[in-house]
């Protein structure tokens, strides 16, 4: 390594030592981290496969998967093959119920995660979330709107989808024009653009039929999946899994905005135009989430600070398991709140629940580290 830096003095030695640090952990997590993505992937095949059994209406595990395992000959058979030994209500349960809201659980849950991790990344702030820019409070504020003017169930949909990404590209546009930091501006804009849709929500409920609209308006962004079906995870999974790939593909290139601005460019990435694909990508997924879920809070901040903890700071490893670590969050989540009571407790408040103290534990961890 010494003479590494005595035959190149092009920057300073300082630049060389850290990057010298971060391909050491790169390379040291490949060898380490093994174990875990294994782990984490049969732990989510687990937990997705329960989650089938979870509900009012008894369904065999057998029979669950025979229903499962006939849908999945019947798709690649053209119907040619199917097995049988089940009744009509048992197959609607299953496939019409169950599987759109366990399927929309374990994507979303990872799009909040890889989106919250991502942003933790690119703004070197383990306290971002994914509604730093506005895309949650402003898929809000569309859904009330939507709400308010008796819209269905896929206009209030679109309308939140539509609305969060104009919450987002108004912080940008509005950054743009700024003349202070640019990372610090969009922040800034980002929390402005945030309070003034709250606001904007919070005038849409004063003016909303108290019968009605207001209390659909305060459940919706409470967060519930308990009305997902198939065609509410096709809408959201085409935005989610376009925002979910370019991340994946740059994940590496994260580690490289962890350093400073300036050594980033001296090894050739384009740091504007890489954090404005990863912000573009996570807010597409935030509103893809937010539009069929409602407001599902601690996700997107929580779980990549569990993923960091077991395979440390390397994006390479922290975004795929923020993915699968966050998909089984929100099944079992979403499994509580279909057991826990005959009235469906929305997921944001149990999210609540689990993700403030776990962070809080976090926060005295992570201090008492420091200390010693």
């Amino acid at each position: 390594m010494e003479l590494f830096l005595k035959t190149i003095p092009l920057y300073p030695k300082d630049f060389y030592v850290r990057l010298h640090l971060v391909m050491k952990r790169v390379m040291e997590g490949k060898k380490g981290h093994r174990l875990g993505m294994i782990i984490l992937p049969v732990a989510f095949v687990v937990v997705f496969s329960l989650s089938f059994l979870v509900g009012r209406y008894p369904v065999s595990p057998f029979t669950a998967l025979k229903i499962l395992f006939s849908k999945v000959l019947s798709f690649f058979s053209m119907g040619k093959l199917a097995l049988s030994g089940w009744t009509s209500a048992e197959e609607a349960v299953v496939i019409n119920i169950r599987f759109p809201r366990i399927a929309a659980a374990s994507l979303i849950g990872a799009a909040l995660s890889v989106a919250g991790a991502s942003y933790q990344g690119i703004f070197r702030n383990p306290m971002v979330s994914p509604d730093l820019l506005g895309a949650s409070t402003g898929a809000g504020f569309g859904a009330a709107l939507a709400i308010l003017l008796g819209g269905g169930y896929f206009m209030i949909t679109l309308s939140s989808f539509t609305f969060g990404l104009v919450a987002v590209l108004l912080a940008v546009l509005v950054a743009r024009k700024s003349r202070i930091d640019s990372t610090l501006s969009l922040v800034l804009a980002g929390v402005m653009i945030s309070s003034l849709f709250s606001s904007g929500t919070s005038l849409v409920k004063l003016m909303a039929d108290t019968q009605d609209q207001l209390p659909a308006i305060t459940y919706w962004l409470m967060g519930s999946l308990a009305s997902v079906k198939m065609k509410d995870f096709v809408f959201a999974f085409f935005p989610i899994v376009l925002g979910l790939i370019p991340i994946l593909l740059l994940r590496w290139r994260i580690n490289l905005l962890t350093l400073n601005e300036d050594e980033a460019k001296s090894m050739g990435i384009e740091v504007k135009k890489l954090r404005l694909i990863i912000i573009f990508s996570s807010t597409l997924m935030t509103a893809g989430a937010v539009a069929i879920s409602g407001m599902i809070g601690w996700v997107g901040l929580v779980i990549p600070h569990f993923s960091r903890l077991i395979f440390g700071d390397d994006y390479s490893f922290t975004l795929p398991s923020s993915a699968l670590l966050g998909a089984t969050f929100l099944l079992l989540v979403d499994d509580i709140a279909r057991i826990i009571s005959t009235a469906e407790i929305p997921l944001g408040i149990l999210t609540s629940f689990v993700g403030a103290p776990v962070f809080l534990f976090l926060i005295i961890r992570g201090g008492r580290r420091n200390e010693n």
